[in-house]
């Protein structure tokens, strides 16, 4: 009989990605939220890979997708708080646009249907991105 997977950091150890508890769990949602807030505050984005080399890991795409998958979490409690979606500051290190997982995202603040790179989608991501860096270097 298999166990119930109830929690992100349940899937993450259950798939063999990462331990679900200790130092550097890609699950840890407060401590990615706290990584992509102070790169906000610095106004500035964040690849795949500082993120998961911040955590402790080596860029792989299985822990990539695992980190989409906090992102998600992240994203649907900041819209919650009322607070501008944080997913969007992490990007591919080769284009700084953020990955297809976020363009399918259902983030609510999303309102585009072009294509997922070039000029008009870079104009779009800076534009929600300096939203977020508004929004987090307002003294609160």
């Amino acid at each position: 009989m298999r166990m119930a997977i109830e929690t992100l950091s349940e899937w993450l150890e259950a798939e063999g990605i990462v331990p679900a508890e200790g130092p550097g769990s890609i699950a840890d949602a407060e401590r990615v939220r706290d990584l992509l807030i102070a790169a906000a505050r610095r106004g500035e984005s964040i690849s795949y890979s500082q993120l998961l080399g911040e955590l402790g890991h080596r860029f792989t795409r299985p822990k990539m997708r695992a980190v989409c998958k906090t992102l998600d979490v992240i994203d649907t409690r900041a819209a919650a708080a009322g607070e501008p979606e944080l997913a969007v500051l992490v990007v591919r290190e080769s284009d700084r646009l953020p990955g297809q997982g976020w363009w399918v995202g259902a983030a609510a603040s999303r309102r585009y249907e072009g294509a997922w790179t070039g000029p008009e989608a870079e104009a779009f991501v800076r534009e929600i991105q300096q939203r977020v860096f508004d929004f987090w270097r307002t003294p609160t």
